[in-house]
C-alpha cells in the first residue's frame, strides 16, 4: 500500500474553540505555546481546558523555549500534556530527562540555516525532530520557510516534522521536497497571531490530503 499523507500538527492554538477546529479538520497534534515571549502564548488555565477536553482525541503538545527542567515537568503534569516540544537551546541530556520525568513524547526543534543545523539534531534521540526556519529574534511562527533542500542532509531515522511558513499554497511542494512524517503550521492557518482562520485550517488539511499517492484500481 502507498504511504499515507503526512500527519498535521496545528500550532499556536490559544483557545478551546480553535483547538476543536483543528481536531475537526483531522489534526494529529495541536501545539500550545507556553513560552511567554510568543505572540501566540496560551495561558495555562486555557491550556488545561484544552487538554482536559481533547487529549483523548489529539496529541496536546506544549511548546517550551529554554524553560527550567522543573518548570517543564510541572507544567506538563499540571496541564496534562501528551507531548512536549523543546524549541530552544536544550541539549540531548535535557531532552532525555524531560521524557523520563514527564512520560510524554518529546519533539526537539531546530531552526535551520545550514546543513549543520540539520545534522546537529542527530545527537537527539527524541521521539520527533522538527525543522523550522531561522529568523533572527524569533523562535517560531515566523511565516517564513527555509530552504527545504537542506533537509536532505538528514541521516536520522527519527520521524521528521516539517515546519516554517507552511500554508495551503506551499505545503504540497514542501512535502514533495522533504517527505516528512508530519507537517506543522501556525501562521499559515491564522486570521491574526493566536487566532485561527477556519477556512485556512480546512484548506491546509485538504492540501496535505491531496499529496496522498493516487492508486489505480484493478479491473
Amino acid at each position: 500500500m502507498p504511504p499515507p499523507p503526512p500527519r498535521i500538527k496545528i500550532c499556536g492554538i490559544t483557545s478551546l474553540d480553535d483547538a476543536r477546529l483543528a481536531v475537526e479538520a483531522g489534526a494529529w497534534a495541536i501545539g500550545l505555546i507556553l513560552w511567554p515571549g510568543s505572540r501566540r502564548h496560551c495561558a495555562l488555565p486555557e491550556a488545561e481546558r484544552i487538554a482536559r477536553g481533547l487529549r483523548r482525541q489529539v496529541e496536546v503538545c506544549g511548546v517550551f523555549v529554554n524553560a527550567p527542567l522543573q518548570e517543564v515537568v510541572a507544567v506538563a503534569e499540571g496541564v496534562g500534556l501528551t507531548m512536549v516540544q523543546l524549541h530552544g537551546d536544550e541539549g540531548p541530556a535535557f531532552c532525555g530527562e524531560v521524557a523520563r520525568r514527564t512520560g510524554t513524547r518529546v519533539v526537539k526543534a531546530a531552526r535551520v540555516r545550514t546543513t549543520a543545523d540539520v545534522r546537529a539534531l542527530e545527537t537527539f534521540h527524541s521521539d520527533y525532530h522538527l525543522l523550522d526556519a531561522h529568523v533572527p529574534g524569533l523562535r517560531g511562527g515566523t511565516g517564513e520557510p527555509f530552504d527545504w533542500q537542506l533537509a536532505a542532509a538528514r541521516r536520522s531515522k527519527v520521524p521528521l516534522v516539517l515546519s516554517g511558513g507552511l500554508t495551503h499554497e506551499n505545503v504540497g511542494a514542501a512535502i514533495a521536497a522533504t517527505q516528512p512524517d508530519a507537517v506543522d503550521t501556525a501562521s499559515g492557518t491564522e486570521a491574526a497571531p493566536g487566532v485561527k482562520d477556519p477556512a485556512k485550517i480546512v484548506a491546509f488539511a485538504a492540501a496535505v490530503a491531496a499529496t496522498a499517492p493516487v492508486t489505480e484500481g484493478v479491473a
